[in-house]
């Protein structure tokens, strides 16, 4: 592999920088994937150009990233179709009756929010998804911006998805840690959940601010921006019907998912007893199968449900669903470009350099909070947290048995530190997805949740340093 040194930065920063000054994600993304390959390509502009092609189409060979995108447009059909039945309608009437005339109704409805993207635990996409979709009308109705809907979705997402094992999130990571023998992937994970720091103080932070309705940075300036607007009235040209036509298929998905985890993963001729086989399967089983399974499980339920309440015939599924599809094509777009400049940075090695770079200044009492810290640089200069994840567990694990550093801690650096990078990101696609499901600018979302995640950041760094001394 060539080692391009310093030039592995220049691509995804270009990125970052174009996105935060033009505001033009798209174009941002497309300039740094063709500057990386003209890069890879020696200056050859014409072979720069065809690489670039190809960087696009490659996205499609992972059948992760396939995965993911088709996943969000079922999504976007399944969405559609609960918004058909009135089912969305139905859950915010229903929260809005628990809530009226409650003593900061305002604040409880940014918790329920956070708390929903905390309890679709299983695939951070769709967590982010639903939040966006489902609380946006009640987010303009009663004034509070949209970018702190795109924060709480965010924010709720990947630190639940991170600190719950059974999904996609603890399958991948269990994966990587096979490479090790000396380790039991189920017992380090869990065992480092404590430890996963970030994750826990942005849950504490995320629903301290959604009660408060304290604000600082420029989320305030929003809030206040948005006070000044008229109110928003929910739109009343759907139909309403149970809640219980969103919250089934959802409840259906998420609880699904373990099952389908461990279905794909089982081998029924493990020596070993139950539990043993369940354990290896959910570490063997492919999460964005999973997931994809999941997602296909709750969208039939749902249309199962509609056909036999009599709201839907064939031709308005097959209407509905490819209009719900259509809504999330430009979600579709931003993630194959996401996947592609990710791409890019494994074959330019940019997290490698990173690594490289900095893994000298490591001793055992600090090596937590550094690892911590080239996590979240990588995650933020490459948009991926599972990318961090793979490059840093390879390094961190060897590391932390040469330096004699606690192996927990490190692991919960290296999953925490991928979850801050990514939230930091304007190239996470996570963090596009939330833009765009919330209804918001995306450099909007990024700026306002910059201060927020750089905060408990910081805290996080100094509960490493301690836990360092400590354990």
């Amino acid at each position: 592999m060539t080692d391009y040194g310093f030039w592995s930065l220049i691509p995804p920063l270009l990125a970052i920088g174009l996105a935060i000054k033009t505001k033009q994600v798209v174009f941002s993304l497309s300039l740094g994937i063709f500057v990386g390959y003209l890069i890879i390509q020696g200056g050859n502009v014409f072979e720069g150009f065809l690489s670039t092609i190809t960087a696009f189409v490659d996205v499609f060979q992972s059948k992760g990233n396939t995965r993911t995108i088709i996943l969000t447009l079922i999504i976007g059909a399944m969405i559609q179709l609960i918004k058909y039945s009135g089912g969305i309608n139905g859950f915010i009437n229903w929260v809005q009756r628990r809530l009226s005339g409650q003593k900061n109704f305002k604040g409880k409805i940014q918790a329920t929010s956070a708390l929903t993207g905390f309890l679709i635990f299983v695939e951070s996409n769709i967590s982010i998804l639903t939040v966006g979709t489902i609380f946006r009308p009640l987010f303009d109705k009663h004034k509070i911006p949209r970018e702190k809907l795109a924060y709480l979705a965010d924010s709720s997402s990947a630190p639940s998805c991170v600190l719950f094992p059974l999904n996609a999130w603890g399958a991948y990571v269990m994966g990587l840690l096979l490479a090790f023998p000396s380790l039991d992937p189920f017992k380090t994970l869990v065992y480092s959940i404590p430890f996963n720091f970030y994750a826990i103080l942005t849950l504490i932070f995320v629903f301290w601010l959604a009660f408060s309705g304290k604000e600082f940075g420029e989320m305030k300036k929003f809030a206040e921006r948005k006070q000044t607007l008229p109110e928003e009235k929910l739109a009343i040209d759907e139909k309403t019907s149970s809640p219980m036509n969103m919250v089934i298929p959802i409840a259906v998905m998420v609880l699904t998912m373990p099952i389908f985890l461990i279905y794909g993963g089982w081998d029924s001729t493990l020596e070993g007893g139950f539990s043993d086989r369940v354990w290896h399967s959910i570490s063997n089983g492919s999460g964005s199968e999973a997931v994809l399974n999941a997602c296909f499980t709750g969208f039939i339920v749902a249309s199962v449900m509609y056909f036999f309440q009599k709201m839907l015939t064939i031709k308005t599924f097959i209407d509905e669903s490819f209009k719900g599809m259509n809504d999330m094509v430009v979600m579709a777009v931003l993630m194959v470009l996401a996947f592609a400049i990710g791409n890019l940075c494994n074959e330019l090695g940019t997290g490698i350099y990173v690594s490289r770079v900095t893994s000298s200044w490591l001793i055992p009492e600090v090596a937590p909070a550094l690892i911590f810290i080239i996590s979240s640089f990588i995650a933020f200069a490459t948009g991926t947290s599972w990318g961090t994840f793979a490059i840093m567990i390879s390094i961190g694990v060897p590391l932390s048995f040469a330096v004699d550093a606690n192996i927990y801690l490190v692991i919960a650096a290296v999953l925490g530190g991928g979850v801050f990078g990514d939230h930091c990101s304007p190239i996470s696609d996570t963090t596009l997805i939330a833009s765009v499901a919330s209804g918001c600018d995306h450099i909007d979302h990024v700026r306002t949740q910059l201060p927020y995640a750089l905060f408990t950041g910081g805290l996080s760094i100094v509960f490493y340093l301690i836990a360092g001394f400590i354990f």
